[in-house]
């Protein structure tokens, strides 16, 4: 059994971490609550503006004029896996890296597969064995619509460009702060609505002006800036949520971790005076005998 001092020491370091993750859990739920209310706010916002678009895209006459809309045969596809900069949230990061790399032999078997990565924990792994084009660690230094609408911009162009025939957005859906659920999205090329569920839907009583097909055009960069927005936003709030989570059990278990040493400490420390008093009386009977 460990002596008195070393059980104590113990039980001083478990102290000093249950403080810390103590700390970090109070930290993630108060960042939490202001990312859970963005992500909140802006989906009604996004997927109304999404689907505005699929509509109107699938009731043009012809072609849409767009070439972000413009599907082409896939050979060369980007895939935008979304991290975080710190570790300590669980499997969070984990769970993106593994489905990022499962995808290219899954899901695009023979075509070459390049990366777009946006945080650290991302491009440190997916990096060692693949080809990342970008990455950019900055954006959630600075987490706002101008920044991320930047990085949108570029993923645009590298489609229109035609260097990618596919681009997919690879991150954490935030469900609750206990629950991420992993998204493939499609970025480019836009997916449309089929004319047939437009015809079962409502139908648009809509004034345009100057016309439908001006319209879909300013949208969809707008609407591509939105998703991108979103995205990089729903995982900014799986983080908080999932380091909030694993904060949480790694204090519990500090804490079970720390009774259980005062026990043993207890243990000790009364064995210790027993075998004491057991000298004593040895040599009281030594004495008298």
């Amino acid at each position: 059994m460990a002596n008195l001092k070393e059980i104590r020491n113990r039980i001083a370091s478990v102290g000093s971490t249950m403080q810390i993750t103590s700390a970090m859990k109070m930290v993630s739920a108060a960042k939490l609550k202001k990312a859970q209310d963005a992500i909140t706010a802006m989906r009604p916002y996004s997927s109304k503006l999404t689907e505005l678009l699929q509509q109107l895209s699938a009731t043009l006459e012809g072609d849409s004029g767009s070439i972000y809309a413009t599907e082409r045969e896939v050979e060369k596809v980007l895939l935008v896996p979304i991290t975080s900069n710190r570790g300590l949230c669980g499997g969070f990061n984990a769970n993106i890296i593994k489905a990022s790399l499962r995808s290219v032999n899954e899901m695009y078997p023979g075509k070459q597969v390049d990366f777009f990565t946006i945080g650290k924990k991302g491009n440190d792994i997916i990096s060692k064995s693949n080809t990342v084009i970008e990455n950019h660690n900055e954006i959630f230094d600075d987490l706002t619509f101008d920044n991320v609408a930047v990085l949108a911009d570029k993923l645009m162009s590298l489609y229109a460009e035609g260097t990618y025939d596919k681009i997919v957005i690879i991150y954490n859906h935030f469900k609750n702060a206990a629950t991420q659920v992993v998204m493939h999205e499609q970025f480019l090329p836009i997916v449309q609505a089929e004319k047939e569920e437009v015809e079962e839907a409502a139908p648009l009583d809509y004034i345009f002006e100057p016309s439908k097909k001006e319209i879909v055009e300013t949208l969809i960069p707008k609407s591509l800036k939105t998703q991108l927005y979103k995205a990089v936003r729903d995982s900014f709030a799986s983080e908080h949520g999932a380091r909030m989570t694993a904060m949480h059990k790694a204090t519990d278990n500090a804490t079970e971790l720390r009774n259980q040493l005062k026990l043993t400490y207890n243990k000790a420390r009364q064995a210790a005076i027993t075998g004491e008093i057991l000298e004593i009386v040895g040599g009281a009977e030594a004495l008298n005998g």
